[in-house]
């Protein structure tokens, strides 16, 4: 085993996980000390990177702020608002708006979408915001899961295993991942009533914002209509979402350029989140050095230990280990270094993958929103809580919306999930 790598890898995680130090600089530092010491070569870390996820990403994140600057997810979004009456239902519309957008858009992208009508409401009801914020995190979190273009994770998951957009809903013959999401969303929105019925504030008149094009959303909806599509007719066709992603993109932004001009779009290219994208690109690196190290081999050997020959115990243990780790740790690396493990178990077992492979998805994924540093979108939800609300979001009030739906939402997706999946073992 190389320890030098080992060692790369874990300070990687501990900074990461302290928070200090800008967590680009920490990946693209570890990258290039892995790379100049020797430890891999240029071309191994060019080889791991995947490049169909990367254009995927790309074109999604894109279509994405083209999607937020046309004003359609705010226009949705005050339409449900203004056909409640209280403030409880107002606000469990708008996390179910949050849930369906999440579901197609990067999870960040929908906390800025949602964010700002959560907040207006919250003032115009003179009630503190932070509690529907938190509440648009977790919910975004949770759908990220649910299709193939709702996050990251998702869309490494899919490439890795050659999964398919359709497959996350119906794999094998057997209900998909997305069905298993849904299942935890039924359980968790209850915990999100309990919790907001006590807002029984009468909902005003809400002033409806204006559509500033639909084309946007026409575009997202081809792009998803797309990839449904084209994995019946080509399946297992390597690097197809990334392109068609990157065609819509393209598309998208001529347009932008044609209607606005090169100088306006400019302005538009530049909050896009490109930060991530180089993220994302580093994590690879690094994590694609660990199997090479003959560090996931060993981390394979402790599963075996811990869970035996039990496969219901190996699927379990990969979802409720993925939740526990993931409130505290990015779930992009996390997953990357723990799909070749999950491969690697189902193996020793003499079984499918795919199983361990949803449980995974579904623990990391949902694990994020126990903690306010799970997840990029919880980060992004407490600086708007207090950029825009002067309001500081402690450890505490997000575990008091975050574990309880978390425990919930995984409860439920434990079970049916293994009611779905248990006999393609």
């Amino acid at each position: 085993m190389n320890y030098f790598v080992l060692v790369i890898f874990v300070a990687t995680y501990i900074l990461l996980i302290v928070g200090k130090i800008n967590r680009l600089w920490i990946v693209g530092t570890a990258a290039g000390l892995l790379v100049l010491s020797g430890a891999i070569s240029l071309l191994q870390a060019f080889s791991f990177v995947n490049w169909n996820v990367m254009a995927l990403f790309a074109g999604m994140l894109i279509l994405a702020d083209l999607f937020i600057d046309s004003n359609v997810p705010a226009y949705l979004a005050q339409k449900l608002v203004s056909r409640t009456k209280t403030a409880v239902w107002a606000m469990l519309f708008i996390c179910g708006l949050t849930s369906l957008i999440s579901a197609f858009v990067e999870n960040v992208a929908t906390v800025l979408i949602i964010a700002p009508i959560a907040i207006s409401l919250a003032n115009n009801l003179k009630i503190n915001p932070t509690p529907f914020l938190i509440s648009i995190a977790v919910c975004s979190n949770l759908q990220g899961a649910a299709t193939l273009v709702g996050d990251p994770p998702s869309m490494i998951l899919a490439s890795y295993a050659h999964i398919s957009f359709d497959d996350f809903f119906w794999f094998q013959g057997h209900p998909g991942i997305f069905f298993a999401i849904q299942a935890g969303a039924i359980f968790s929105f209850f915990v999100l009533y309990i919790i907001f019925r006590k807002f029984k504030s009468k909902v005003g008149k809400i002033e409806i914002i204006k559509v500033n094009s639909w084309l946007p959303t026409i575009l997202m909806i081809s792009l998803i209509a797309s990839l449904a599509i084209s994995s019946i007719i080509v399946p297992g066709a390597d690097y197809l979402s990334g392109t068609l992603a990157l065609i819509f993109a393209l598309i998208g932004f001529s347009i932008e350029v044609i209607k606005k001009g090169p100088v306006r779009v400019r302005g538009f290219l530049e909050p896009l989140d490109w930060s991530t994208m180089l993220f994302l690109l580093f994590i690879f690196i690094i994590v694609g050095s660990l199997t090479p190290a003959g560090i996931i081999d060993r981390i394979i050997e402790l599963m075996q230990s811990m869970t035996g020959s039990n496969v219901f115990l190996a699927y379990s243990s990969i979802m409720w280990v993925s939740v526990l780790l993931s409130a505290f740790i990015d779930n992009v690396p996390y997953i990357l270094m723990m799909l070749p493990v999950a491969a690697g178990l189902a193996t020793s077992l003499g079984v499918q993958p795919y199983p361990f492979y949803f449980s995974l998805l579904i623990g990391a994924s949902v694990g994020g929103n126990i903690t306010p540093i799970g997840a990029s979108a919880n980060i992004v939800c407490i600086g708007l809580a207090k950029k825009k609300c002067d309001q500081e979001v402690t450890f505490k009030q997000f575990m008091k919306i975050g574990l309880p739906f978390t425990v919930s939402a995984i409860v439920a997706a434990w079970i049916i999930g293994w009611f779905f999946w248990g006999n393609l073992v």
